[in-house]
């Protein structure tokens, strides 16, 4: 009788144990109904992550058994901030602004690569200024630290010109493309949808764009390492979700692009008018971009690259450590799978 028990008991134990790893914990997150907690994923404005919005009305998500909360941010730097500060475990950002937040401490790893700005990042100024030599002592609106920063560094560099020759207005990137639109800046560095509401003032031009420099603005999903390491699962099931949107997207385009431009605040027409300068990475696109590389086509070397003009552009107070920055191996997983 006593040895019986014994073997109830342990019965007892392997049936909770395996209801407990069948409920699906913060190891995995859930099954294929997307139970479990929720992955937090934040994006904003940008053509390159409006597709999360289609993944969530399209039920993509679920599709792929992942739990999302997804959390729209109105200010990009809202939600840089809010992955390095925990609140969020991904976010979509760009390889610049993932450096950035890694100088300053926080642990996030890369595991996709969303697309690559072609030219939805500008600079655009009035009609009176022709040329990059123009902007001197000129008033140039931005939000100060992140993505279109970068991009007026990188044009003022290769004009022969320093941030010190220029006047910086910091403004959130909508705020700034109202307050040029309106007449009260002589520049501005934003990124589409904003780039739309600043090119609606008369005779305003884009000056110089992430066309003019290829490879530097990369977009991606940046994750928490605790996220990686606890629910790689999960983590597989988003990079999952991103490439069934794409797929989505092409099988549906009027669809989607209407599930796009209302996120994005503009008209559908308006909204396809992006897509020249962004430019969605494929699943082979993204194996060629985790590969070591010795051109910007590479995002190590393109890591190393512009951690190396941050710091010397003061972006960052000290060098980033990129050991571990970049983690192929959901990307891999899913190439194989297909």
């Amino acid at each position: 009788m006593k040895g019986f028990r014994l073997i109830l008991v342990a019965l007892v134990a392997v049936l909770a144990l395996a209801l407990a790893t069948g409920c699906g914990g913060d190891d995995d997150g859930g099954g294929g109904g997307g139970s479990g907690t929720p992955i937090k994923l934040g994006f904003s404005a940008w053509p390159g992550w409006f597709p999360w919005q289609v993944a969530e009305e399209a039920g993509i998500f679920k599709k792929a058994g992942v739990n999302v909360d997804l959390v729209w941010f109105d200010g990009y730097l809202d939600s840089i901030n809010a992955l390095a500060a925990g609140k969020l475990d991904a976010n979509s950002q760009t390889l610049n602004d993932t450096i950035g937040s890694v100088a300053a401490g926080s642990d996030q790893v890369i595991v996709l690569t969303n697309d690559n700005s072609t030219g939805n990042d500008q600079v655009i100024a009035s009609k009176e200024i022709q040329s990059v030599q123009d902007l001197k002592g000129k008033k140039i609106g931005l939000e100060a630290g992140v993505v279109d920063n970068y991009l007026l560094l990188l044009g003022l560099t290769k004009a022969g010109l320093k941030t010190s020759d220029v006047q910086i207005v910091n403004l959130e990137t909508g705020a700034a493309a109202s307050a040029f639109a309106a007449g009260q800046l002589d520049a501005v560095a934003v990124f589409a949808p904003f780039t739309t509401q600043a090119l609606k003032r008369e005779g305003s031009k884009t000056l110089f764009s992430s066309k003019d420099f290829p490879g530097a603005i990369p977009d991606h999903l940046a994750v928490s390492k605790k996220l990686v390491t606890d629910r790689p699962g999960d983590v597989q099931k988003l990079v999952n979700a991103w490439f069934m949107t794409v797929d989505y997207i092409k099988a549906n385009p009027d669809k989607a692009t209407k599930i796009m431009a209302k996120r994005a605040g503009v008209s559908e027409e308006e909204y396809k008018s992006y897509d020249a300068g962004t430019t969605i990475f494929s699943v082979d696109d993204n194996v060629k971009a985790f590969a070591p590389g010795t051109d910007l086509k590479s995002l190590q070397f393109a890591a190393a690259d512009i951690s190396k003009f941050m710091l010397e552009a003061k972006l960052i107070d000290k060098e980033a450590p990129l050991g571990g920055l970049f983690d192929s191996t959901f990307i891999t997983a899913y190439a194989q799978k297909k």
